[in-house]
């Protein structure tokens, strides 16, 4: 497993260098930048080519996130505002676009891999979301790949985005070159529970959000600091291959400094590579 650190933690300040050199000092070797515009404002060309500058002097791989909020204008306490299925033709459009201005960005920066957000947390499975689903993904796929982004899907906790219902969406699409993002925070708080979900999407696996929760709500807590047992996890990552980037997606409301980053990413790192190690 690749080290990785999402932008996610800074995602109140506006995204820089700075904070890059602080997360690849607290031992990321992968960086999944978190698109909003207030952060990081992706149809600013000064911004792209001032991050795009930082990756190319750095050994240091870049990921994407997609954009979750339409606006410029965001707050911490707002639901996201963008959403690729929505019942609404126009808002689904208006999505797509906002993601395609995001996954642009690689005409600059060297993404390997978008994650997607497939609905919001009151959306519910049905063949309406399954065609809405198999039309983004599509319609994103065409765009992304010719650019060297990888498509991934990520479980949520909603209905639609569930393990098995990610499964149906990529058998029905064909989506052979289409992966999985596996964010263990969201499988702790599914019907599931972690290993199950873990046994069924395991073969699609490309890269992993780790984050910790005390098993109620989507905490985004640093590793150790909730319910997760990340010794049985570590057991599950040895069992994927060995570069797929670990990204620890960490909730920027805990308002973290630099240096607290850059500290507790090391000790997160460490025990990450503690328990993926261990036999």
């Amino acid at each position: 497993m690749r080290a990785g650190l999402s932008t996610h933690v800074f995602l109140q300040q506006r995204l820089h260098p700075g904070l890059l050199d602080t997360m690849m000092q607290g031992g990321a070797r992968v960086i999944e930048i978190f698109a909003a515009r207030h952060h990081f404002d992706y149809t600013e060309r000064s911004t792209v080519k001032e991050i795009a500058q930082w990756f190319r002097s750095n050994e240091v791989a870049a990921t994407l996130h997609q954009p979750l909020y339409i606006d410029a204008q965001w707050s911490r306490h707002v639901a996201p505002t963008l959403n690729l299925i929505d019942v609404e033709k126009a808002r689904r459009i208006d999505a797509m676009d906002e993601v395609k201005r995001a996954i642009e960005a690689a005409e600059q920066i060297p993404f390997d891999s978008v994650v997607l957000h497939l609905g919001v947390r009151e959306d519910h499975w049905s063949p309406r979301s399954l065609e809405h689903s198999l039309t983004a993904i599509e319609h994103l796929k065409a765009f992304a790949h010719p650019l060297g982004v990888k498509v991934l899907l990520e479980n949520l906790y909603n209905d639609v985005a569930t393990p098995e219902h990610l499964l149906e969406i990529l058998k029905v699409g064909h989506f052979n070159n289409v992966g999985i993002c596996f964010d263990a925070g969201h499988a702790q708080l599914s019907d599931e529970g972690i290993a199950s979900a873990f046994a069924l999407l395991k073969s699609r696996i490309s890269e992993l959000h780790l984050h910790d929760n005390h098993g109620m709500k989507d905490e985004h807590l640093w590793p150790g600091s909730g319910t997760i047992d990340w010794t049985a996890l570590g057991a599950l990552i040895r069992e994927l291959p060995a570069g797929i980037p670990g990204v620890l997606e960490i909730a920027h409301e805990l308002e973290e400094t630099p240096d607290n980053v850059t500290e507790k990413a090391k000790v997160a790192f460490g025990l990450l590579e503690e328990e993926a190690a261990a036999v």
